[in-house]
């Protein structure tokens, strides 16, 4: 994990807190204001925006397990935004492999209260509906059944936080793909996504994923990488993408690498 602990200037901060010390870069400057150490439970993370109606949790899908939950709530100094440290922290996390199973912004997450209160049990997180952010991702193999969620937010007084969890499951996870909005995002925002795990054929599950994602906007143009790309843009081309979208790039790539053309 080199490259990430180069990339954060802060791990001291977590030198009591070893189990996700590798895992969870530290905002600059932050102080830790909530932190818990493993705890075996059942874990359940929203993969949509949350709403309660009847008084009930609402949330359009959901994966769940039961393992060791490690936790930590930072509290931003006043120069750093809660958008600017978790943006940080995504692509840390991401530039080692982790991909984004759910990803939302502001308003797209739903309520902060129910955030905070539902699913993180943490008051101190209860903010702006228009000024929070959460991810959750999933690991690359061989990690593949760890999760690290992250939640930033601002409240009223201008606060800014960021909270971290590392869930280790203890028996494998549902595989669960991200969903279309979120590839789309990340897409957008990143300018490219990363499947190191989809190195074979392409599964019929990922094709259809993707071929969604890319048709939720239909200006977007991809190149396309890996040992089977051109497997790839035969089986995009198949779900509707039109051909003259996706092109093939040179060179090889671990798995599937896909690069938005600006």
């Amino acid at each position: 994990m080199t490259s990430l602990k180069s990339a954060v200037s802060a791990l001291a901060l977590l030198v009591a807190w070893p189990l996700v010390a590798a895992e969870l870069p530290v905002p600059t400057d932050a102080k830790a204001v909530d932190q818990h150490a493993a705890t075996e439970l059942e874990r359940v993370y929203p993969l949509g925006a949350l709403r309660k109606i009847s008084g009930q949790l609402r949330m359009e899908n959901k994966i769940e397990g039961r393992g060791q939950l490690s936790s930590v709530t930072w509290q931003l100094p006043v120069e750093r935004t809660a958008s600017e440290a978790f943006t940080q922290a995504r692509e840390a996390l991401q530039a080692e492999g982790g991909y984004a199973l759910f990803w939302c912004e502001a308003r797209d997450c739903g309520e902060s209260n129910l955030w905070a209160n539902e699913v993180f049990g943490n008051a101190r997180l209860y903010g702006s509906d228009e000024q929070q952010a959460f991810v959750l991702l999933r690991l690359a193999a061989p990690a593949q059944d760890t999760l690290i969620a992250l939640y930033g937010i601002t409240r009223g007084n201008k606060r800014a936080y960021l909270h971290a969890e590392q869930f280790v499951a203890n028996a494998p996870l549902a595989d669960v793909l991200p969903t279309p909005a979120t590839v789309l995002r990340e897409l957008r925002s990143t300018g490219k996504l990363d499947y190191p795990d989809l190195g074979g054929e392409p599964p019929a599950d990922w094709v259809v994923l993707l071929g969604r994602s890319f048709n939720l906007d239909s200006t977007l143009r991809v190149t396309l990488a890996g040992a089977q790309a051109e497997a790839w843009r035969e089986q995009l081309i198949k779900t509707g993408v039109r051909a003259a979208r996706l092109e093939v790039g040179q060179g090889s790539a671990s798995g599937l690498h896909v690069e938005l053309i600006r």
